[in-house]
């Protein structure tokens, strides 16, 4: 940085003073002498030279050297020079005394007369230079030597920005607005000084965010004008500088240049290492599986490992032996057939298991990268799009469960103890066990919150299983009347959703305007700050309280909202009813066609494609110009139909690949998938344990925390595995 300084003020042509004084290492005062006494110590070497000349030469040296410096110490110099031609005349005249005490008095005589003279041409201060003098105290008072300056710490997702301002006329006052801010107001970022002089910027450095595109405006304090306007994408720990100066030619115009100091660091690589390792372990585990599947691997195996856990092995993960294989006992042979494999839909336990790992890395931090985050408002990242398909492969579930639970002759009253129950605890562990208000200490009734993710999966599971038993059937019909069979289902939901379009769009909100979507804050320019959700955000604070829901949402970052809403609350649930529904279309599909796979897969195709251009509809194809944007926080309908076409999308790949095609086993999500409740409740539970949390060295490193996070979130894939092969199963 001092040597880019250095380079500007030789380019501009300035004073040699100025020119050592910013690229000066030692100061404003260092570089400053440096600046001047380039002169002094040359007269002072010439003297030297000089010495025993005549003395008019000496006197020149000496002169030379009380030019170059400050009166004082170029005086004692002047002195020194001369001594040798003093010391001889006092040695004439006899008295080495007196001759020192007259070259003494001729030193100050003729450093009286200079000082007088340079009084007379104006090159030492005096009345008419006073502004200059108080224009450089103040330039001296900001280090020339940016790298000496203390700047701000930098944390993840921030950049160092550095302005250097050479306006004139006032200062500068400098605001920012983020891309993915919608119709938001620019916020201030800070304020520049003017600068004391032509070619001496005043410095001011601030951290900036790096995590989408910024758009910097820079305003005249004075005159209340624009300056400049610079959109620019900043990385990660980058060191950038900013130069407003008058551009080349006018004095009125100004230019705005951002310059690379450092460069930024690759926040990704850390997830490109960790992918590569991830694949590298996945290939190592297919190539072993199926080299154990080989006959001669799998006998050795079997004469090396105990019989039983060969057994239980080969039967579990490889399938049953061949007719053809003979074994020593009939005992052995018997144990083959303890365990027969049972027909399971690996590919729903499979799907599930992905979103509830997916969910658990998220919930753990995901590395702190923001798209591992939710979306402030409107739009989709990685963490959006698990719970809702928790949701979609619950309703799966149902349909799949009770059907079979019917057929083995078990009452619909008994079920609907079951259920009820089922949602009860549900309820309770998320209100009592799982509940952000631990990390505030004990439980406090007062800010208890009372939505949540089970919460709303209780009640969601609650309405949807009524509604199937009411109209379940123990064999289900193998035809096309999944849907037309069940219609009284399909009003009920339909009427669900017309209430949530009525009171979204048509209650009243006090300070709002009817039909609010938006986030509120600085949103839609600053007019609606206390509207955070509208309809959706007031039910809750109307009828739980505010200090009852939850008090960090996603919009208060870069939304700057002031009031609490929840992402889980009241309004909400209907449409995660409806999401819950969808999967038990699915579901029922996997009944009716049993069997028919080309069937299937084509139904699960149409659903996809039809819910897709709904979803595109309600949207249209934007993330905020649409009708209905797609929004998490609120649970837009829009937002269903949109996980729900990836949801019937992902749902056909998987149960072509796990379960029509056997090219995947579904490991290692197939075994996370079978205890969802147990991984999820103990993953919340244990959070801020070891293993799965430990102290880090750096808190603001990417790497770090995508270490702790992964290895957090596979030791419950680990934990998972191991009660799948002990046959351990949470069920509620």
């Amino acid at each position: 940085m001092a040597e880019a300084a250095t380079t500007t003020a030789a380019q501009r042509g300035e004073a040699g003073e100025e020119t050592a004084a910013a690229a000066g290492p030692g100061g404003d005062e260092r570089g400053g002498l440096r600046g001047r006494g380039g002169g002094g110590f040359r007269g002072e070497q010439t003297c030297v030279d000089r010495a025993p000349r005549a003395g008019a030469g000496a006197g020149a040296g000496a002169g030379a050297k009380v030019r170059a410096g400050p009166g004082g110490r170029q005086g004692g110099r002047a002195a020194a020079c001369r001594e040798p031609r003093a010391a001889a005349a006092d040695d004439d005249m006899g008295g080495g005394l007196w001759g020192a005490r007259r070259a003494l008095a001729a030193a100050l005589l003729v450093a009286s007369v200079l000082s007088a003279a340079l009084l007379a041409r104006g090159e030492l201060p005096g009345p008419d230079t006073q502004e200059q003098d108080r224009q450089q105290q103040l330039q001296e008072q900001q280090p020339r030597d940016i790298n000496k300056r203390k700047f701000p710490e930098l944390k993840m997702d921030q950049a160092l920005l550095i302005i250097h301002n050479e306006f004139l006329h006032g200062d500068l006052n400098v605001y920012w607005l983020s891309d993915h801010c919608y119709q938001c107001l620019y916020q201030f970022l800070v304020s520049v000084p003017v600068s004391p002089k032509p070619g001496h910027p005043s410095i001011a450095a601030v951290a900036v965010s790096t995590q989408h595109p910024v758009t910097l405006l820079l305003n005249d304090t004075l005159e209340k004008k624009e300056i400049c306007r610079i959109h620019y994408v900043f990385g990660e720990f980058g060191n950038y500088s900013l130069w407003v100066k008058p551009h080349y030619g006018s004095i009125n115009q100004m230019s705005c240049d951002m310059v690379v100091n450092e460069s930024p660091v690759n926040s990704n690589l850390p997830i490109y290492i960790a992918f590569l390792v991830y694949i590298a372990i996945i290939i190592s585990s297919s190539v072993g599986n199926f080299f154990v599947k080989l006959d001669p691997v799998r006998n050795w195996l079997y004469k090396k490992m105990n019989p039983r856990e060969t057994d239980r092995l080969i039967n579990s993960e490889l399938g049953s032996p061949t007719r053809a294989e003979s074994y020593s006992s009939d005992l052995q042979v018997e144990a083959w057939r303890l365990t027969p494999p049972i027909h399971r839909l690996r590919s729903l336990d499979t799907f599930r298991g992905i979103a509830l790992i997916i969910m658990i890395f998220v919930n753990y931090g995901g590395g702190k990268y923001w798209f591992f985050k939710h979306e402030s408002w409107n739009g989709l990242t990685v963490a959006d799009l698990v719970f809702p398909w928790f949701v979609f492969i619950m309703g799966s579930s149902i349909a799949l469960s009770l059907s079979s639970m019917l057929r083995r002759g078990c009452s619909k009253w008994k079920l609907l103890g079951k259920i009820l129950w089922r949602s009860l605890l549900l309820c309770v562990i998320g209100i009592l066990i799982v509940n952000p208000n631990y990390c505030l200490g004990p439980l406090s009734w007062d800010k208890l919150r009372i939505p949540g993710v089970l919460q709303r999966l209780g009640l969601t599971y609650l309405v949807v299983a009524v509604l199937e038993l009411l109209f379940a059937k123990a064999v289900p019909e193998n035809s096309a009347m999944d849907i037309i069979s069940y219609w009284p289902q399909w009003i009920f939901i339909l009427m669900l959703e017309a209430v949530w379009v009525c009171v979204t769009f048509l209650l009243p909100v006090p300070g709002c305007p009817t039909g609010y979507l938006g986030p509120g804050g600085i949103g839609d320019f600053g007019k609606y700050p206390n509207c955070t959700g509208g309809a959706a955000g007031y039910i809750d604070r109307l009828l739980l309280g505010e200090d009852h829901i939850y008090q960090h949402p996603s919009p208060n970052v870069l939304y700057h909202t002031k009031v609490a809403y929840d992402p889980e609350g009241i309004l909400g649930t209907i449409n995660s009813i409806v999401m819950a529904f969808l999967g038990v279309q699915a579901g029922k599909i996997l009944l009716f066609y049993k069997d028919q796979h080309k069937q299937i897969m084509l139904r699960f195709f149409l659903w996809s494609a039809m819910l897709g251009i709904i979803s595109g509809v309600l949207t249209k194809f934007s993330q905020n110009e649409g009708f209905i944007p797609v929004n998490k926080n609120l649970w837009s309908i829009s937002y269903v139909t949109t996980l729900s076409f990836f949801a019937f999308l992902l749902l056909l790949f998987m149960y072509f690949l796990v379960d029509v095609a056997r090219l995947w086993s579904g490991a290692p999500f197939f075994y996370p998938g079978m205890n969802s409740i147990l991984v999820y409740v103990g993953h919340e539970v244990f959070e801020n344990y070891f293993p799965f949390q430990w102290k880090m060295e750096d808190h603001q490193s990417h790497k770090e925390h995508l270490t702790q996070n992964l290895v957090a979130t596979s030791l419950w894939v680990v934990i998972a595995y191991v009660l799948y092969r002990k046959r351990i199963f949470w069920k509620i």
